[in-house]
């Protein structure tokens, strides 16, 4: 596996959440360099560090906009 893809959302309670595709890890922090920072140490105790471990995290961020018409 080259990446590992995360869905990024903005939280309700603030900060942001992300959720991998194809793989049980979640994690939130208040900002997006946090979340880097958080997602880089899931990634590895997801992994444990072995040979499949992706090399790339590739964020796909979401945001959600309503407005009146």
């Amino acid at each position: 596996m080259n990446e590992i893809i995360f869905l990024v959302e903005e939280s309700i309670e603030g900060g942001y959440i992300a959720k991998a595709l194809g793989a049980s890890i979640v994690t939130e922090a208040e900002t997006i360099e946090d979340l880097k920072r958080m997602l880089k140490d899931a990634v590895h105790c997801h992994f444990d560090n072995n040979e499949f471990a992706p090399k790339l995290i590739r964020l796909h961020l979401v945001k959600d906009e309503v407005f009146a018409i």
